[in-house]
């Protein structure tokens, strides 16, 4: 398998590992669940990263395709791999733990601190995984998972931490976030990716790449 397909394949297996991962740690109520989370982002992004670039989510897909790291079709078909792998990361929770109860948001607050941090994130990602200056480092996993962990913990009691509208979705349908509030865990996402991937080209006007739509590497279109 090649091309565009095994990218947005790995893509789905990835977000449905991710995502399944946070529905357990969730559901586990243990206070370390910020610390599962980025640790299971960090070593899905090492363990993908040399075949889709391992956004597993949306509004990093976005904001590589701003940047040039991602095409039209790649953009398309990563999002829709990511929904694809979210969903069934949700629907499969049913198996091992009941429905959730939604979390209480204000959606001004939740708002703001989702396109933060997603923004936070975002420029995290375009920034280790996808610059000329760090070719072939090995940190890219450890700093994109540390990102989302700090997030969580710092305004996960705002939003719920979701930062992207994959995990949005699985934990919508687990009931875990409001079906209300699911235009929020999207809009708010990629508006901080597009933010992100704006500030990545104001400050690096002279790293351009070649548009990709395989993700070649974590390092070139992560």
């Amino acid at each position: 398998m090649t091309g565009l397909a095994r990218t947005a394949l790995a893509e789905a297996i990835a977000t449905f590992l991710f995502v399944f991962a946070i529905i357990a740690a969730v559901n586990s109520g243990s206070p370390l669940t910020p610390v599962a989370i980025g640790f299971a982002l960090m070593v899905l992004v090492y363990a993908t990263g040399h075949i889709s670039g391992a956004h597993l989510n949306p509004a990093v897909s976005v904001g590589a395709f701003i940047r040039g790291a991602l095409d039209l079709p790649g953009l398309i078909g990563y999002i829709v791999a990511q929904f694809v792998g979210a969903a069934v990361a949700g629907l499969l929770s049913f198996a091992l733990w009941p429905v959730g109860k939604p979390m209480s948001i204000q959606i001004g607050p939740a708002f703001l601190v989702e396109t933060l941090w997603t923004l936070v994130l975002v420029y995290v990602v375009l920034n280790v995984a996808t610059s000329k200056d760090h070719p072939n480092n090995h940190f890219y996993g450890l700093a994109i998972g540390s990102t989302v962990l700090v997030g969580a913990i710092a305004v996960g009691g705002v939003s719920g931490g979701g930062f992207n509208p994959a995990v949005a979705l699985g934990l919508s349908i687990t009931g875990h976030f409001a079906w209300s509030a699911i235009w929020l865990y999207v809009l708010a996402p990629v508006v901080g990716g597009i933010i992100a991937a704006l500030l990545f080209r104001l400050l690096n006007a002279d790293d351009k790449i070649a548009t990709v739509n395989e993700g070649e590497t974590a390092e070139t279109a992560e």
